[in-house]
């Protein structure tokens, strides 16, 4: 259930994105299509942080060294545009146009997720 509420919360902090940044599109035909899209687009980005974001930082150790952690923000980006990326391959109507879009839009999402997080917090392992 917890997973559940967590990926309506990313399809809510990835819609905040579309709204706010101009290069971040979301397409469909009735609202509950576009819902439904941005809920499997939360699922790939959720998996996309999961499993390719931990290898980037294993590779790019020295790089986050070097600029004292900056670098997580370019990767933070990249891992955003390949959501889109495999979003547009997938005809999910949810589209990211360039870095720099996928930088801010990383950015909102950080933001929103950050603000989800403190108005309900994940659920630590003292409380398994």
């Amino acid at each position: 259930m917890r997973f559940l509420v967590r990926l309506v919360l990313t399809a809510l902090a990835l819609w905040l994105a579309t709204w706010i940044v101009g290069g971040i599109q979301l397409y469909g035909d009735s609202t509950p299509a576009k819902f439904l899209s941005l809920l499997v687009v939360a699922l790939i980005f959720t998996a996309v942080n999961t499993f390719v974001k931990p290898l980037v930082m294993a590779i790019g150790c020295a790089l986050y060294v070097l600029t004292l952690g900056l670098f997580g923000l370019v990767v933070n980006a990249l891992m955003f545009w390949l959501t889109g990326w495999v979003s547009e391959k997938l005809s999910l109507g949810f589209s990211v146009d360039g870095f720099w879009a996928a930088f801010w839009g990383a950015i909102i999402v950080w933001l929103a997720m950050w603000v989800m997080d403190l108005l309900w917090p994940r659920k630590t392992p003292a409380e398994d």
